[in-house]
């Protein structure tokens, strides 16, 4: 998440007039926005860091897995995409070692629309980030905190209606489909000649060539 200082103030808008941010900017720097997103009350634990990595997320995932109800809970589920900072089994193995009734689970790759947390990215992209006119990177975090503040105080649970005999039928229906097969080209086709109907023309004027005399008598490429 970048900080973007506008060259000239942003206009708020007014009647008849939508809001105006100026084009140029100032790079203010970026950090990291990591969040966990609680899907049956609606609440957000969020953290920025300079970037991301193994560390970062385990920090966050300590942030969540010190207070209550999730430290004396039976179960609490990880979902998280194949990103670096948490991928495969070796990262599934140090979360249960480290918070043993933690389990890490990932979505499918290509998927990450499974998991809620990003609707949440998504307000937060529309809502806060938007337009992007930080003075510097501590201006960033503290609109942060306060939308988060704000969001578990207003904010119910998601009307999350992908269930998981949805993603059971979806699956069986993209392996139940016949592949198909390629047809043989037959045995008298030859690849290095044209077909009879083949007339040699170009396919579009960048293809083509055209030429004119000189004065020297020799033909040079001319101009469309």
């Amino acid at each position: 998440m970048q900080a973007r200082c506008r060259c000239h103030p942003t206009l708020v808008p007014g009647k008849a007039r939508a809001m105006r941010v100026n084009h140029t900017y100032g790079r203010g720097g970026a950090l990291a926005y990591l969040a966990a997103y609680d899907v049956h009350h609606a609440k957000v634990f969020g953290r920025t860091e300079p970037r991301t990595g193994i560390d970062p997320f385990m920090a966050l995932v300590a942030q969540v897995m010190s207070q209550e109800p999730y430290a004396s809970a039976k179960r609490v589920f990880w979902i998280v995409d194949n990103g670096s900072s948490h991928r495969g089994k070796k990262d599934a193995d140090r979360l249960a070692a480290t918070f043993p009734n933690s389990v890490l689970v990932h979505t499918p790759v290509h998927a990450s629309w499974l998991n809620q947390v990003e609707i949440f990215f998504s307000v937060v992209q529309r809502k806060v980030v938007s337009p992007n006119d930080f003075t510097g990177l501590s201006q960033v975090r503290d609109r942060l905190r306060a939308f988060e503040d704000r969001y578990d105080a207003t904010a119910q649970p998601f009307q999350w209606k992908f269930t998981a005999s949805d993603l059971d039928e979806l699956l069986a229906s993209s392996t139940s489909t016949p592949s198909t097969t390629r047809k043989k080209p037959p045995s008298d086709w030859q690849l290095d000649q044209p077909p009879k109907d083949f007339r040699s023309r170009p396919l579009s004027r960048r293809c083509a060539v055209r030429c004119r005399g000189g004065r020297s008598g020799r033909r040079v490429p001319g101009r469309w």
